[in-house]
């Protein structure tokens, strides 16, 4: 189990101020004395949309940029990617690469991944899942780095190091998951799976600003001023949980790992180097998730009912709705509609995976438990 962890100050995306952040970090979480000239090296950000750096929704570019800088001086060939919601395709990816800025990488000496095939691999050591459809371009590494944005969730509560590879699959694909996978912990369960397939040699937490409230798209920036790093997603993802104010436990990825032995039951049991005193923000904002009231030790009959009935749910806010139908498009259980020009959410469909609350382009889904869940939350 590998417990090493280094958190150090990065107040913002100053040049000066990244560079020293990410060579002490990267240093203190073991180095990259693995690297060797000719090396490709593939690094997988955070995506999600179309959106600007300013959003706190995508992995700084700035910094994934001087993160290049640093490998191409050692030799390596590097490739950015990702594969965020929509066709897996030229026009549609290039756009987000454009929109989030991540263009600048190209002037670091990286190439960013115009690679859109997919291939499907076997996984029998899964135990959720035993099958991906990937990205090729994941897949021709030689070794992954992993430069995860840390956020809110609504379906998982933290999105970070382990939800970052959910963009290994296709954009057109990810439905299938959702609703093969419609509970929280079994989703969670495979997104582990899908990391210890990819197995990253090297994690980066981007939490210089964060974003707190309705993540991972239409949150609130919340300044950290920190870098993370590890040579486990995992570890990497238990200590961002803590910065955050969770209990290990309520982060589904990070619970899914805690059961296979992937990383300690509590952050205490970390080998951190850096002071995280500074950086812990107890009272950040986050979505209400089944992780604080937990039903995985009922009866299956009466787990669903419980589920049924305290659950959070998208909500739409009909003030802020403006009837896109993009919750629609996205909707693998076809539960999101579009009446009287505003979205409307079928209960008996839906799954809960919030891809409705992640994709509005006017932030009007939220995540909402029933006044009832609210109040035995509370008890």
């Amino acid at each position: 189990m590998e417990k090493r962890v280094a958190i150090v100050p990065c107040p913002d995306y100053a040049p000066e101020n990244i560079k020293r952040a990410l060579n002490s970090a990267i240093e203190a979480s073991g180095g990259l004395g693995w690297v060797r000239p000719g090396m490709r090296v593939a690094v997988k950000t955070n995506l999600v949309s179309r959106m600007k750096p300013e959003s706190a929704a995508v992995t700084h570019p700035a910094l994934v940029a001087e993160l290049c800088r640093t490998l191409t001086a050692l030799g390596a060939e590097v490739v950015v990617g990702d594969s965020p919601g929509g066709p897996y395709n030229s026009a549609w990816v290039n756009g987000v690469y454009s929109g989030t800025g991540i263009r600048a990488v190209e002037e670091a000496g990286a190439k960013l991944n115009e690679d859109f095939s997919t291939r499907e691999v076997d996984f029998p050591a899964g135990r959720v899942a035993k099958h991906f459809p990937l990205t090729a371009w994941l897949l021709e590494a030689d070794a992954v780095i992993d430069f995860a944005k840390l956020k809110t969730h609504a379906m998982a509560g933290m999105t970070c190091a382990v939800k970052n590879f959910f963009g290994a699959i296709p954009g057109t694909r990810k439905p299938e998951f959702h609703y093969a996978y419609p509970r929280t912990a079994d989703f969670c369960g495979m997104l582990v799976d899908l990391c210890e397939y990819i197995s990253p040699r090297l994690t980066i937490v981007d939490a210089v600003e964060c974003m707190e409230g309705n993540g991972p798209t239409q949150g609130t920036p919340r300044h950290m001023g920190a870098l993370i790093a590890s040579p486990s997603p995992y570890a990497a993802d238990l200590l961002c949980s803590h910065l955050i104010g969770f209990e290990a436990r309520d982060v589904a990825t990070v619970a899914a790992a805690i059961d296979r032995s992937l990383c300690p039951p509590g952050w205490e049991e970390l080998d951190i180097s850096g002071d995280i005193a500074p950086f812990l923000a107890p009272d950040f904002e986050k979505m209400p998730t089944e992780g604080e009231i937990t039903f995985e030790n009922k009866p299956k009959l009466f787990r669903f009912v419980l589920e049924r009935g305290f659950a959070a749910r998208p909500h739409v806010d009909r003030g802020k709705c403006v009837g896109c139908g993009r919750c629609r498009e996205v909707c693998p259980a076809g539960a999101a509609q579009v009446k009287n020009k505003k979205a409307a959410i079928n209960r008996s469909k839906c799954i809960r995976c919030f891809c409705c609350q992640e994709f509005c382009p006017k932030g009007a889904i939220t995540s909402r438990r029933p006044a009832l869940a609210r109040i035995a939350a509370k008890l």
